[in-house]
């Protein structure tokens, strides 16, 4: 037997380079030693987004292709959609009576997000509550671990500690899930923040080649190198980081010594790193528009996620049902 892993995104729009080199790529690999649970988390999705969740049925499926067009195999993992999972809210009930409400209140992202989403009124129970309902997601299927980056950390140790406060009072149910810390390499925005679809300055998994290269044209460089016959520094250059990352590495090499000597200018270096993550791109667009072209197909994939994921949400809520004696 495997053991198994967990994790999930919430639909909040296309996925772009950040979301393939921070989590997925590293799924992909997770996928051929693990029994991989990968979910859309589309109720967590509502937290932020209730005013507006007309587009959240869009972005779920939206996701669901991304996911296939980079590797995920529905073969090889189960995947999902959580809202289709009814076990998880009544789980996420369940926790909610014996969280305690500092522990919530006390979670980094909590109050980073209260700030930096400060357009939405998100001063809602469901905002405060989500690492209830994470922490019922993620025990529902009793994983080893959950890989993510170490800003969500903080949630997985929520989680742990509910999985231990319901074991004192309960008795053993559930394992305290292990936090699986993925290395990722430094990928920035074409205007040098963190990489995000709320910033405008996303390249998405599904954008055509030709709003690829339009994009890649915008990049900030260097910001000292004023004019091509200045010599650049690569160490600080965007759009080098991705030549490491998409370009040969014999190009990369060349990149470094013309740029540092000022015998490549930042349009042509663009150019080639274009070219190179556009052949990136070439085969997971043609995965999308395979299972574009095949909706039934996909379909299938969602009903036979939701069928395995159900079967062992329904085995785990026996257990805890017979555990709290309800």
């Amino acid at each position: 037997m495997r053991k198994r892993l967990l994790s999930g995104m919430r639909p909040t729009g296309p996925l772009h380079l950040g979301n393939y080199h921070g989590a997925l790529a590293n799924w992909v690999r997770l996928q051929q030693e693990y029994d991989c649970f990968f979910f859309i988390a589309d109720w967590h999705a509502l937290t932020s987004d209730y005013e507006k969740p007309d587009r959240i049925r869009g972005y779920t499926y939206d996701i669901l292709l991304d996911w296939l067009s980079v590797g995920l195999s529905p073969e090889q993992s189960t995947l999902f959609i959580q809202s289709q999972v009814k076990e998880h809210a009544e789980l996420y009930l369940i926790l909610s009576m014996i969280t305690p409400v500092p522990w919530l209140e006390r979670n980094p992202t909590y109050k980073d997000q209260i700030e930096q989403l400060s357009s939405k009124d998100l001063s809602t129970f469901g905002f405060l509550g989500y690492p209830v309902l994470q922490a019922a997601d993620i025990i529902m299927y009793k994983p080893f671990g959950v890989p993510v980056g170490v800003d969500q950390a903080p949630h997985v140790e929520i989680t742990r500690e509910i999985a231990r406060r319901f074991n004192h009072l309960y008795g053993p149910v559930f394992p305290e899930p292990e936090v699986i810390l993925t290395d990722t390499p430094k990928l920035l925005g074409t205007d040098r923040r963190k990489m995000s679809k709320s910033y405008g300055n996303a390249i998405f998994l599904s954008d055509p080649a030709e709003e690829v290269a339009a994009k890649v044209a915008t990049m900030i460089t260097d910001p000292q190198r004023m004019r091509k016959s200045d010599p650049g520094n690569p160490e600080i250059c965007n759009v080098f980081d991705f030549h490491k990352l998409y370009s040969p590495p014999q190009f990369v090499a060349e990149v470094d010594r013309r740029c540092r000597s000022a015998e490549i200018g930042c349009v042509e270096c663009k150019r080639r790193m274009a070219e190179g993550l556009n052949a990136f791109l070439a085969p997971i667009r043609e995965t999308r528009r395979h299972y574009q072209e095949r909706p039934d197909r996909v379909e299938e994939i969602i009903a036979a996620g939701r069928a395995k994921a159900q079967q062992t949400a329904r085995r785990t809520m026996d257990e805890v049902r017979a555990a709290i004696k309800l």
